[in-house]
């Protein structure tokens, strides 16, 4: 006489019980990492954001309009910002730089000349890689903005 053994002594039920429970486990985990590391490139309020660009089109325009042009350098761990265009501009500029996918690293200031009519602004971080510049006046008047390629010994116009 052959008796059977119990269910749950055999190997072959433990087996395909297993299998959809690790699809289940890694199901968990997935959600577990894409919800601890959200995409921050996606703006919550993007309507009223699209709208507030349009209506800063206007001021590059006018920059574009008067010739406002800057010639962007980074030496010894400096950025520089230097005008070769359009009136004379001696007063503060609000600058800010915008790192494509690491929002943390973005950062921001307002500059004033120095002597040599050179704008300076010194990051925390070293910076290389692609940057959004964008150049405002104190006023708010005009603004130029770029995406540039910024590392140590490179120059890029701004206009």
């Amino acid at each position: 006489m052959n008796e059977q053994q119990a269910w749950y002594k055999q190997f072959w039920p433990w087996f395909l019980i297993i299998l959809p429970m690790c699809a289940v486990i890694a199901s968990f985990a997935t959600l577990k990492i894409a919800m601890d590391n959200s995409d921050s490139l996606v703006a919550e309020e993007y309507y009223k954001k699209g709208k507030a660009i349009n209506m800063d089109l206007s001021k590059i325009q006018y920059a574009r309009q008067i010739g406002m042009q800057f010639l962007v350098s980074v030496n010894d761990g400096a950025i520089t910002l230097e005008q070769h265009g359009g009136p004379a501009y001696d007063a503060a500029l609000n600058t800010s730089f915008y790192h494509p996918t690491l929002a943390d690293r973005d950062f921001a200031g307002l500059l004033t000349q120095d002597a040599t009519k050179l704008y300076r602004i010194i990051p925390s971080q070293p910076i290389s890689g692609f940057w959004e510049v964008r150049i405002e006046s104190f006023d708010g008047k005009w603004r130029l903005q770029k995406r540039l390629e910024l590392a140590e010994g490179k120059e890029h116009w701004l206009n």
